[in-house]
């Protein structure tokens, strides 16, 4: 189970960053999608990070 989650953690980020900021940015304005590509930004990261596999 963890290997499929960190399998699908940088697809599922590189799929859902470009389908939601333009949507946001067109639906609430520049302020808002520039806002959720930073959060969205940061949490891809920490998920990343947190599910990275180091070798020993």
């Amino acid at each position: 189970m963890v290997r499929l989650i960190v399998a699908f953690t940088p697809l599922v980020g590189a799929i859902a960053f470009p389908l939601l900021i333009p949507t946001t940015i067109e639906r609430l304005g520049l302020g808002p999608g520039v806002l959720s590509a930073l959060i969205l930004s940061t949490l891809w990261f920490i998920a990343m990070l947190r599910t990275s596999e180091m070798p020993h």
